[in-house]
């Protein structure tokens, strides 16, 4: 009896589940990222032209809208949103800092909730590098955001390293460190990329400023032409010593 009973159950189960989404009882928020000072929009799905809209951030007013009254934005964004009364899509003008976080649509044009987590990000500055020398002569490579003020996101900040072929990169104990191997070619340029979902910046770092000169390539020129000019010396010494005689 309990055997024959479970396929019955499971049909049930999956047939709620059908229900819920079908229906559309289930909702998610969308992560959203907004460009500091620039403009974002919230594009809602399954909208229906209603008599009234209201957007709402954080459970206060963002904007209103009804039939019978028109539109009315409040508090600071006054003269800073836009509302298509047709789709339901909200737009917010120069955005900042104090714009992020929940947004909700109240409707009866949508039969779900919709909701949207804004994220204001603002363009990394270009990052500093720096490198030192290990004592079995491979280089030690960091980047880093030196500038005062910036607002760092660490779940939302990425560090990656571009390499020239003839340069072996290996990614370090961070995302912001990578090591060169010692016979990679030396008079070559690492690039070091920094991130967000929005923007990217970079800088580069000359690897031939990361060794002493006599770590370079330069010095297998002159260990190559040094026994030309000791066989030349020891030649005119005995060129001349010769003819002194």
């Amino acid at each position: 009896m309990a055997a024959g009973s479970a396929p019955g159950w499971a049909l049930g189960v999956l047939g709620v589940v059908y229900l819920f989404l079908k229906l559309d009882f289930i909702s998610c928020s969308q992560e959203i990222y907004g460009a500091m000072n620039g403009n974002v929009t919230f594009y809602v799905s399954k909208f229906h032209p209603s008599t009234e809209i209201i957007w709402k951030k954080e459970k206060n007013k963002v904007v209103e809208w009804d039939i019978q009254s028109g539109l009315e934005a409040f508090q600071s964004f006054k003269d800073r949103v836009y509302l298509d009364i047709g789709s339901g899509n909200l737009t917010i003008t120069r955005l900042t800092k104090s714009d992020e976080g929940l947004y909700e649509l109240e409707s009866p044009g949508v039969r779900n909730k919709s909701e949207f987590h804004l994220k204001v990000i603002a363009p990394p500055p270009s990052p500093s590098t720096f490198c030192s020398l290990s004592d079995d002569g491979n280089i030690t490579l960091t980047c880093e955001i030196m500038e005062a003020g910036y607002d760092i996101d660490g779940n939302l900040l990425q560090y990656s390293w571009e390499c020239p072929p003839t340069v072996q990169c290996h990614r370090g104990l961070s995302p912001s460190e990578a090591y060169v191997l010692k016979k990679s070619d030396l008079s070559q340029n690492v690039q070091c990329v920094v991130s967000n979902p929005l923007f990217r910046t970079s800088a580069s770092i000359s690897l031939s400023t990361c060794v002493p000169e006599d770590n370079t390539r330069h010095r297998y020129v002159l260990f190559a032409i040094l026994p030309a000019v000791i066989c030349g010396l020891l030649f005119l010494k005995c060129f001349l010593g010769r003819h002194s005689q």
